[in-house]
């Protein structure tokens, strides 16, 4: 959360994902609060920054900033607050305030893995889930599998390819996401949201959704994001040339990286500083491979289990320019940063630089709430599907996995350096500090990991 001192009343920039998400003013986000106490009570509702009399001295102003950050990182990661409709609306209303978009109906764009367009009505207030049930309709996947979908945001290469930014969540509206980027490279993509394959037969089941996933599967493949010899890649052609699509699927599920994302190229510190990196997500794993400094290509895998905790941090350079101005974007850099269990007695942090941090903190989220759900002996139809009432439930594991987003300052006459704790699935606050170090961070950074708690002697 940051000021904005060029505004005659005192506003708060709150940035989500990297991005500027909406801007502000004390009013409203007391407005907020006064609704949150009414609907679940003072008890529940943590404590929110006092109304003054008199005209707030800069350093009361830089307190309130902080307190501000406090509340809503408490809201955010309270699983009762953090996942009401009430939080996630005025997120929604005050992100498309700030734009200044009016409510209208508009045609929005999506994609699907082949390429193929879907063209759906909406309302640009629609939130996410409202523009993923669209998409579904257009396409007559049935409601009992919408919830093996998610749409993503992702830019557009020059090749064709997709690099993923993240997936697009319940407290923002899609089309205003999209377009206030002011950019035509970025798409939002119709993907499967799960990682373990054996969902791969309740999708299959039926026509609509074997056709995605088939496409899914086919791009994957063409991209390289799937690991294909000549005999395999032989096997696949003449099964589809039969048009033979389910059988298609039963050998790509056999194939090296298959279910993975794939990244782009990045650095990390492992096993040495400064490493080349290409980075893959998927059964339940980060898989690297490495280039060393000796150009030699390692290959290895960090499951998600032996994660202890994991965060994602930014670092942005301040200009010297005016107060309000923003650094640009080849300025901000990225990072995640996971302790991992290396054997039985040792942790170790791994940090991976990328402008992809996010999507790569967001996959780890899901994969931990996908086993979450199958260890207690959950559906992932109910872990998708969590619409009651009007109101979005999450999964148990999100209670674990705390996200915060950011607030940042643009006051040019701060520190140098603003180090932002960033966000991925919730919203949040924090303050700025100095440090660069993944050891020096507070425990409100780290989202916590329960799967790792189900770790034995003989998992190592």
């Amino acid at each position: 959360l940051g000021s904005d001192w060029h505004l005659s009343l005192q506003a708060y920039n709150i940035h989500v994902n990297g991005v500027l998400h909406c801007r502000v003013r004390y009013s409203q986000l007391l407005g907020l609060h006064e609704q949150l106490r009414k609907e679940y009570g003072a008890n529940v509702v943590p404590a929110f920054p006092p109304k003054k009399i008199f005209t707030l001295t800069p350093a009361e102003v830089e307190q309130r900033r902080e307190q501000l950050e406090k509340y809503m990182q408490a809201v955010r990661q309270d699983p009762t607050l953090g996942g009401s409709e009430t939080f996630n609306s005025f997120l929604r209303k005050a992100q498309q305030e700030t734009q200044q978009i009016p409510t209208e109906e508009v045609v929005l764009e999506v994609l699907l893995s082949n390429g193929q367009k879907v063209k759906v009505t909406i309302l640009t207030s629609d939130q996410t889930e409202d523009v993923l049930e669209a998409v579904a309709s257009k396409l007559d996947l049935p409601d009992d599998l919408v919830g093996y979908f998610s749409l993503f945001l992702v830019r557009e290469t020059k090749d064709g390819a997709f690099s993923f930014v993240r997936k697009l969540q319940e407290f923002e509206l899609p089309y205003v996401s999209v377009t206030s980027l002011h950019n035509p490279e970025f798409r939002i993509i119709l993907r499967k949201s799960y990682w373990d394959s054996s969902y791969d037969d309740d999708v299959m089941e039926h026509r609509v959704g074997l056709n995605l996933l088939y496409a899914q599967t086919v791009s994957d493949i063409e991209h390289g994001w799937i690991l294909v010899n000549k005999e395999q890649h032989r096997q696949l052609k003449s099964l589809q040339e039969k048009v033979s699509k389910k059988e298609f699927i039963r050998l790509a599920q056999t194939l090296k990286y298959y279910g993975y994302l794939k990244f782009d190229p990045c650095i990390t510190d492992f096993p040495e500083k400064g490493c080349h990196v290409v980075v893959s997500a998927g059964n339940n794993e980060l898989n690297f491979q490495v280039r060393l400094p000796n150009e030699q290509i390692k290959e290895g895998s960090f499951k998600v289990t032996r994660m202890r905790c994991w965060r994602v941090t930014s670092s942005v350079p301040m200009s010297n320019g005016p107060s309000g101005s923003s650094p640009g974007k080849s300025e901000v850099k990225l990072e995640l940063a996971f302790e991992y269990l290396m054997s039985k007695d040792r942790l170790q942090w791994v940090t991976i630089t990328s402008p992809q941090a996010i999507m790569l903190s967001i996959c780890l989220q899901s994969m931990v709430d996908e086993l979450m759900v199958k260890k207690s002996g959950g559906s992932i139809r109910k872990m998708f599907r969590r619409r009651a009432n009007g109101a979005l439930r999450r999964s148990d594991s999100q209670q674990a996995v705390k996200s915060p987003p950011l607030l940042d300052s643009p006051d040019a006459s701060r520190e140098p350096m603003a180090k932002l704790s960033s966000k991925l699935t919730s919203v949040s606050l924090r303050g700025i500090s100095h440090s660069s170090s993944a050891n020096d961070v507070g425990a409100n950074d780290f989202h916590g990991n329960y799967a790792f708690e189900g770790i034995g002697d003989e998992d190592l």
